[in-house]
């Protein structure tokens, strides 16, 4: 039996036993991050740059965006680097640190979805009072608010969960340091599911499903199907080949 204070690391979850599947992963975790990098940085990128998409929807597909990205980069790096260097280790301070930014990005992009509901509905249904209700001012408060929400959120939920006494060991049954995983280890018998419906492969499922697809589709979904984003990340990427070409040496004349 062991407690928190004798804990330096935890053993997470390895993804495949043998190593050809363990550079699958690697690969695999690779292609949805540089995806999840590559949509949210051309959206970032287009809405910062275009003036003319300095509108609440933007700004607000903008702050989620950096939601997106940060979510996916506090978790698979750490996975990509397990897999690729058959390791499970993680030290107990990096494992807070990863449960922090993790709940603090997941909860801001709830917080931040909640927002962008109710700009659509403004829109939508109070157009003629849209430029009152959600001016400038008004839509940098919303998000503020959503941020400081998540961060207290995130910050009350890590303190008290490594306040916790942990008497079952280190070894957490998913790949990377998920709240009820460490709970699981603690000495209370508390549970966020029933036990009949839970099972690693569905533990895992589902955390794949709410913490890696998402950033990696949010663009997708939210974003580069409108038809303004798209005609401005067109332009950026018009602008950004240019500028590659002038760097080079080559001259480009228009009219």
């Amino acid at each position: 039996m062991s407690n928190s204070s004798s804990i330096s690391h935890f053993l997470l979850l390895a993804l495949a036993n043998t190593r050809q599947l363990q550079l699958l992963h690697f690969c695999l975790l690779l292609g949805i991050s540089l995806a999840a990098l590559l949509g949210n940085g051309l959206i970032i990128s287009a809405i910062a740059c275009g003036h003319h998409l300095h509108t609440p929807m933007f700004f607000f597909l903008l702050n989620l965006a950096l939601s997106d990205l940060g979510s996916i980069c506090t978790t698979v790096p750490k996975a990509m680097h397990n897999s690729f260097w058959d390791t499970r280790n993680i030290s107990y301070t990096g494992c807070a640190a990863q449960l922090f930014f993790f709940l603090f990005f997941i909860t801001a992009e709830f917080y931040l979805l909640t927002v962008m509901c109710y700009d659509r509905y403004v829109s939508i249904c109070k157009p003629l009072h849209y430029e009152t209700l959600l001016g400038s001012r008004t839509c940098a408060h919303m998000a503020a608010a959503a941020w400081a929400s998540a961060f207290l959120n995130a910050l009350m939920l890590m303190a008290n969960t490594f306040s916790l006494p942990l008497c079952h060991g280190n070894a957490l049954g998913q790949f990377f340091c998920e709240l009820p995983q460490i709970l699981k280890l603690s000495c209370s018998h508390s549970k966020l599911r029933p036990s009949s419906i839970s099972s690693p492969s569905l533990d895992l499922a589902l955390s794949v499903l709410y913490s890696v697809v998402p950033p990696a589709l949010n663009p997708l979904i939210y974003s580069l199907r409108n038809q303004e984003l798209k005609a401005a990340v067109r332009t950026l990427k018009r602008i950004l080949f240019v500028s590659l070409l002038e760097s080079l040496g080559f001259h480009i004349y228009s009219d």
